[in-house]
This record gives structure tokens, C-alpha cells and sequence, in this order.
């Protein structure tokens, strides 16, 4: 059974080093405006398995890094933790949340409203486009 819960900032990094940057060194995840961020954790048999942090500026609010271990990817596990967010979100009465994606990831957030915007950029040997969801 997988829960969702809001976690400390310093929680996030060891799943995104693991999951999205393992070649990288481990200070690398950190942002360096964590501790202005709202971060959630999905956990599986009470272990910590993924992880999505948001930060808001008015009512418009940005996720970034979402990231599931990558032996429990394709089980659900992201699906959950977005449908958690977008959720929080409403709740919040946000009106608009937006992400860079990775283009080779745009396609799950598609499933869920968001829409590509003319926005990309390369970074980290990443290809990234701007995606939204009107709330």
C-alpha cells in the first residue's frame, strides 16, 4: 500500500539523486530554494519511494522534481503522487501549475491535462520543455 505525505525538504534528495541525477555528485539535487518549497513523499511499506516538491508564487505553483526509485518505476507510484498534487492544488485554489518536463517524459503528463507550451531548453544533457494545467 503506497501513502502519500507531505516530508521534509532534505527527505527529497536522496530519492532525486537516485532516481534523476545518480551520476551526478550528491549536492547536485539540492535547490537551492527547498526550504521555500511544500515536498511530498510517497511511501511503500512505510519506506520513502518517490518524491515531488512545489513552490508557488501567488496561485500559480511549479512542481519540480518528481522522481520514483527506479526499481519501483511503472508501478503507479508517479501516477499517485500527481494526482496528489494536482489535487493540493486545487485545494490551495491555485489556478495554474506548470513543470519543465523532460520531452522523453511528456507523454505522462499529458495524462493528466497538462499541455506543452513553445517553451524547451536543454540543461544537464536533458532536453526540457514547459508543460501547464490550468487548475
Amino acid at each position: 500500500m503506497a501513502v502519500v505525505e507531505q516530508i521534509f525538504p532534505s527527505l527529497t534528495w536522496r530519492i532525486r539523486h537516485i532516481a534523476m541525477y545518480p551520476e551526478h555528485p550528491y549536492d547536485f539535487v539540492k535547490l537551492e530554494n527547498d526550504f521555500d518549497g511544500i515536498h511530498f513523499g510517497i511511501y511503500v511499506d512505510y519506506e520513502l519511494s518517490g518524491v515531488v516538491s512545489l513552490f508557488t508564487q501567488g496561485d500559480v505553483g511549479q512542481f519540480r522534481k518528481l522522481a520514483v526509485l527506479p526499481d519501483l518505476q511503472g508501478e503507479g507510484l508517479g501516477k499517485q503522487l500527481m494526482e496528489y498534487l494536482i489535487d493540493f492544488c486545487k485545494i490551495q485554489k491555485l489556478t495554474k501549475l506548470w513543470c519543465n518536463a523532460r520531452v522523453n517524459a511528456k507523454e505522462f503528463y499529458v495524462k493528466f491535462g497538462f499541455h506543452e507550451t513553445n517553451k524547451t531548453y536543454t540543461a544537464d544533457g536533458f532536453d526540457f520543455v514547459v508543460m501547464e494545467l490550468n487548475l
